[in-house]
């Protein structure tokens, strides 16, 4: 017979309960789970997560968490395992292996070969003396209460405390390891602090060739040059303007010329060039150069190298489109 309880307060029942599974499971993190972190950060080797039905998707989770950030894992499925997966595994290796009851049958039906391979297992748990508890080398208890479900059978809260304590023994190990946000990006390169943290203004710059110019070129030359080089000429030092940069001249800055001049192409470049524009070294992040334009309000940066000689140029565009931010 269906209750007459709305939505919401099922909701709300549900949330209470996995809160408190979590609220309960606070006090109970001791020697123990120093202890794991310890067997789980000395495998020379991976670490195997393992656990059936839905314990086996909170370990599929875990296994992806730790090994984005800095402790390598991989999944088991249990039943597979038992059918020849175990294979994968091998001297070295830990285990850490998922199951409310610690009873699984799948599970115990490995439990064997891993004690001949000497693979130590940390295992998760409600019931110390079980199957599971007894075989382990380190258990971390979760609380005993009801699940979730009304019906008390679905696991719902208890695979909350499991995901809750997977990341609580990562983020352990990843301060012991002391993973840094650099550390992070070279794992996510595809992520957006992946490309901020990794991509350098030399990975994105334009160039060569480059509107190169000297200082006693003609304006007229200098038109022509901008307009290949996407609106940017570059005054550099010596006739051949081969020297050290000394000055930029862009669209915008022609554009106001012609407004209040009428005999522009009787300048030299000299003569119109801004005078130590914004620069950048390749090996600087992009995330930073495209900051220096944001604040300086350009949309283009001057490369140079340590002699101060141009060797590309960096566009707020091609930044923008790589996603930095």
């Amino acid at each position: 017979m269906a209750t007459s309880i709305s939505p919401r307060d099922e909701a709300r029942r549900v949330l209470a309960t996995e809160a408190r599974w979590i609220e309960e499971l606070v006090p109970m993190i001791g020697e123990s789970f120093d202890r794991a972190v310890d067997v789980l950060a000395s495998a020379r080797g991976k670490i195997v997560v393992c656990g059936m039905g839905k314990s086996g998707h909170v370990a599929r989770k875990i296994a992806g968490t730790m090994t984005g950030t800095g402790s390598p894992a991989y999944f088991l499925h249990p039943a597979e395992g038992a059918h020849g997966e175990l294979g994968i595994v091998a001297r070295g290796d830990v285990a850490l292996i998922l199951s409310k009851s610690g009873e699984t049958p799948e599970v115990a039906a490995i439990l064997p070969t891993l004690r001949r391979l000497e693979i130590p297992v940390v295992a998760v748990t409600c019931v110390q003396d079980s199957l599971l508890g007894r075989a382990a080398d380190v258990t971390l208890l979760l609380p005993d209460l009801p699940e979730a479900c009304p019906h008390d059978l679905t696991p719902t809260a208890s695979t909350t405390a499991m995901m809750a304590l997977g990341d609580a023994l990562a983020m352990s190990m990843l301060r012991m390891k002391d993973f840094s946000p650099e550390d992070f990006a070279e794992v996510h390169p595809g992520g957006s602090l992946g490309r901020k943290l990794l991509l350098k203004v030399g990975d994105l710059m334009a160039g060569p060739p480059l509107p190169l110019l000297g200082p006693a070129s003609p304006l007229s030359e200098a038109i022509v040059s901008m307009t290949a080089h996407r609106g940017v000429c570059l005054m550099c030092g010596g006739e051949s303007g081969t020297g050290p940069l000394e000055g930029i001249f862009v669209y915008g800055d022609l554009g106001r010329l012609m407004k209040n001049r009428v005999d522009v192409l009787e300048l030299t470049l000299e003569e119109v060039a801004i005078r130590e524009p914004a620069t950048a070294f390749e090996e600087e992040l992009a995330s930073v150069a495209l900051s220096r334009m944001e604040t300086l309000g350009v949309t283009c940066l001057v490369v140079v190298d340590g002699a101060g000689r141009p060797t590309g140029l960096l566009y707020l565009h091609d930044v923008m489109r790589a996603g930095v931010r």
